[in-house]
Order: C-alpha cells, then structure tokens, then sequence
C-alpha cells in the first residue's frame, strides 16, 4: 500500500520547507535508510531519509519551491499503484458533498429554500473561496513584508504557483499557494507590512463577493480591506519587462535554489536572462549561464572642458566652486534588521547597565600561541584564548554565570559561551556549549565551523540557543576599545579589542610591550560592581599566564 509522506518538522520551530534538492526522482527505487531530499528551513539545510520501502510514485514539491509543515511531499508505493485516490481523495469527498447538498435543495420548496437560507449564518465563507493570512515563516517572526506581488488581482492561480515574496526579520521568502482559482483580492501591497495571520488575499471562483468574504472576518478583514480599493498592486506584464527590471538595478526575481547555485558558481543574477514566469531566474538559467563580454561603453558627444567649439566658444568651468546634486535614499528595513533593534532596545532600556574596562599584557600569550600552533593538525586565535579564559572565570564567579527573572536569579550551573559573529544581513550568536569542559583546540575548531555555518545561514536553531554569557571581538578590524549590548538573557558581555605594540612600563624601564582592552558590560540588577571587576581580574590572570588554562 503506497504511503503519504509529508513535509517533516526538521525542529521543534521550524513551520515551513523548501526542498533544495531531491535526491530521488519519480520512478526510482527506495530503500528504507535512503536520503530523499535535501531540506532547507530558515536556518539549516538538513537531509531527509526514507523509512519507507518501494518506488517513488510522486513528487509533490518541486525543487526551490518551499510548503508548510505535513504538506504533501512525495508518495511512495509499488510500482504501477494507482495513487489518485491519495492525490484527489479530498478534492472527491468535497464534490460529493456538494452534490448531496445541491439535491436537497432542489427537492425543497421556494419556502423551505428561503427558510433555510435565512437560517444560516450570515458570516460563513461562501464554498470554494479561500482567506489566505499572513503566514509565520520563522519561529521568531511577528509581522511580514510583501516584497513582491507574482500574481495580480484576476490572475489564475494554480496550486503551487508563487503568490509572493515575504520579506521576514530573517530571509525573503517564496509563498505558494496551496489553492487553485482566481485570485479575488490582495490585502497587503507591495513594500507594506503586516502582522502574522493579517489577510493576505483571497482566492475563489471569479465573480465572488468579495465584501461578503471580508465581512466574515471583521476582525482583521475589513481593517486590512479598508484601503485596498486605493491602489492596486501590478506585477510585470511579461519576461521582457522583468528582465528590464533586473538591468536597471531593481529586484531580481530568482528561485532560492537558483540564487544558492549563482552564489556557489560566483555568478551574477543580474546579467542572467531568466526563463520563468514574468521573467523569473529558475535553476537551469544558472546552470546554462555563459558569461559574455561587456559592449563597450560609447563616448560622451559632450564638449570637455576647455574644447573649442563651432562657434569659437571655449568652454570653462568655474573654478573652485562645489558643484553636485543633492540627494537621499530611503530603504526600507528589513525584517532581521528590526527585530535586532528591538531586542537590543529591550535589554539596553530595561537592564541597568554598567562598563568596565581593563588593559591586558599579552606577551606571554602570543609566546603561547606561537607554540601552540606549531604543533601538527592544530591552529588556535587570540580569539579562542579570551572564550577559554571566559569559561574558566566564570567558574570561579558564577553571579556573572546568571539571569535576571524578576522575583528571582537564575544561577546558571552549565557555562555555554556564545560568540557574536557578523552576517551579511545584521547578527548572530552561535553557543559553545559547556565551554569550560573543551580544550583550546576544541574550541577553535567549534567556533571556526559555527562561524562559518552562520554566515552561510546553515546553523541550527539549537545551535544559536541557550547561552549563559557571551563574547563580542572586533580587535580583527582595529578597533581598540569598545562596549556591547548585553545579549539577554544573560547578565554580562565581554567587549574584545585589538592587540597593540606600544611603550609599557616593566620593573621601572620603559619597554615594548603589547597590550589588550577587554570591556565587561553588566546588568547591575544581578551582577555589582566589585563582582565584575573581580571577573575581570580572574580573566586577566588566565590570559597573562595561558599556562594555567592548560592544568
């Protein structure tokens, strides 16, 4: 008997899935153990495997197309098996009681009709019409951006056609649609933003009411609606107009999976002609992209300065006056863009804090790690040192290992150290779990690997959870001193600077010396001031003589 496979939950808040890659194709055969497809949520690509055996008889989601959780993603069966039945027993069931319903109706009377009509409620959805929402396209997302619109009021809509592109605080986001018809109404405009389950638009059978529809969700329906009639959004009339757009520099339309494969390859979306639907880039544009030479640029008819004209005019240019044109831009932001401001805007408005400063004699720690990296297979930063010398201070004063929680303090007993590392789109934190339990080189080998998983939004949502204390360091850009935001929950965050050479003074002569600011921010609700200035005097300890980090 064939088996219905839906799209799975890869974590605890992932809601939706885009398959990057389908391992498998319609007519192969499955071992129970095979890797299907390669899922992508927002935040990891992670492969699925089959625990069923047999044939694959259907694909429901093609690659780059994204679908909630427990929606249809393959079947799997004998080979020949009639499967209609599983990919139109719904749409049947619905037809027969269509038709059971028409029969009653017409073996009633002219008064029993209106009786029964006038007894049904007024606020239910005509048959057939559907009120798509603002969909929750990650675990942390509140409200969306409808970056663009693919289809447009009248348009038909198929089921698995790109409706838009969502603009969350993480990703921009294809959304499909899981119904077919017309679509009746879109209640969000391009470039406006809504929160989650906000109507979207509505999709039915052409010719419907539409007001009836909204009027059956007053709540949220006649508030979004209200200024729908004031402008219509209009998407690109046919491929010669969005690959226009993507010349002059506007958004480029392209599948994520198309988008991965340009990034891979080092290809420029722009100067790939797209084949899909309004001109959209798909998977094989990339794949078939041959890159050309450039025209030559023509030259400027325009006299130079100082060229004598026709008439016997030379031009002149006044001479030390500034001249230009004035201008801004306004760009909108984007959704990880502001809940990072609100989240920092909560914890610098809400937690008391206060800065310390220290300076570091790092001598003996460039003589360690010169040493250390000499040895085979291993390679430790300055970086690694301070998480390390972190974990073990935090061992020794665990008021800074805390979490304020109102009524009361939490004592963390576990220390994971999460490290700010910069991503092209603002900023994220993975954790170093029990991070006074690892080596040097453990910890440089986790915080290389997390650090590159994360710009590459390839980490786990787990992965950038739990963290009891965290480090920030741009001493790699120069910057000598700094102070940070606490990343809440936690009580303090260590500020890392850069490593200068300049004058000290040792045993009374001035010598070459080469120091290190760290700052410590702390919340004053959990942490005073003598505790954090005792921490610092305990980190400092541990990176002025490495050797003790290593007993």
């Amino acid at each position: 008997m064939a088996e219905v496979i839906n799209m799975p939950r890869l974590s605890d808040t992932m809601e939706e899935g885009t398959v990057a890659k389908w391992l498998k194709q319609v007519g192969d055969k499955v071992e129970e153990g095979d890797i299907l497809a390669e899922i992508e949520t927002d935040k990891a690509t992670m492969e699925f495997e089959s625990f069923h055996e047999g044939t694959l008889l259907h694909i429901g989601i093609a690659e780059g197309d994204g679908a909630p959780v427990d929606s249809l993603l393959a079947i799997i069966g004998q080979e020949g098996e009639d499967i209609s039945g599983l990919l139109n027993g719904a749409t049947a069931e619905q037809t027969s009681e269509n038709a059971v319903s028409n029969e009653a109706v017409a073996d009633s009377s002219p008064a029993e009709v209106t009786e029964k009509s006038s007894a049904s409620p007024a606020q239910e959805i005509p048959e057939g019409v559907e009120v798509i929402k603002m969909p929750r396209l990650s675990d942390t997302m509140e409200e969306g951006t409808v970056a663009t619109w693919l289809k447009k009021v009248g348009d038909q809509v198929e089921e698995g056609d790109i409706l838009a592109e969502i603009e969350t605080d993480k990703a921009t986001m294809e959304f499909e649609s899981f119904y077919s018809g017309t679509l009746l109404y879109i209640g969000i405009q391009e470039g406006e933003s809504s929160p989650v389950d906000a109507v979207l638009a509505v999709i039915g059978p052409a010719g419907t009411d539409v007001d009836a529809v909204l009027s059956a969700r007053p709540a949220q329906a006649t508030a979004v609606g209200s200024t729908t009639e004031a402008k219509r959004p209009e998407a690109p009339k046919d491929s010669a107009i969005a690959t226009k757009a993507v010349a002059d520099g506007q958004r480029i339309f392209a599948s994520p999976l198309a988008k991965r494969i340009a990034s891979d390859k080092g290809i420029d979306l722009a100067e790939v002609t797209g084949t899909g639907d309004h001109g959209r880039i798909v998977k094989k544009d990339v794949e078939n992209y041959r890159p050309s030479q450039a025209a030559a640029t023509a030259g400027s008819d325009a006299p130079a300065t100082g060229q004598i004209l026709d008439s016997g005019t030379v031009t002149t240019a006044p001479v030390g006056l500034p001249v230009g044109t004035e201008g801004s831009e306004e760009v909108k932001n984007s959704q990880m863009r502001k809940t990072i401001a609100k989240r920092l805007a909560e914890s610098k408005f809400t937690a008391p804090h206060y800065y310390l400063t220290i300076e570091v004699d790092m001598d003996n720690a460039m003589a360690s790690r010169v040493q250390i990296n000499n040895l085979p297979d291993t390679k430790v930063s300055f970086n690694d040192m301070v998480v390390k010398a972190c974990a073990m201070a935090l061992k020794k004063h665990p008021q800074v290992n805390t979490t304020w929680n109102g009524d009361t303090t939490r004592y963390n007993q576990h220390i994971h150290v999460g490290v700010a590392v910069a991503v092209e789109d603002g900023l994220v934190v993975p954790v170093l779990k029990f991070a006074d339990q690892m080596s040097l080189t453990q910890i440089g080998a986790s915080v290389k690997d997390l650090a590159g998983r994360a710009r590459n939004k390839k980490l786990t949502p787990a992965e950038m959870e739990g963290s009891t204390f965290t480090v920030s360091n741009l001493g790699m850009f120069g910057i000598l001193e700094f102070t940070s935001i606490i990343n809440q929950p936690n009580s303090a965050i260590l500020s890392v600077g850069a490593i200068v050479q300049k004058p000290v003074v040792k045993n009374g002569e001035i010598v070459v010396g080469n120091t290190m600011k760290l700052s410590l921010a702390c919340d004053h609700r959990t942490v005073d001031g003598a505790t954090g200035a005792q921490f610092l005097q305990t980190l400092r300890a541990y990176l002025e003589n490495p050797v003790t980090m290593l007993a």
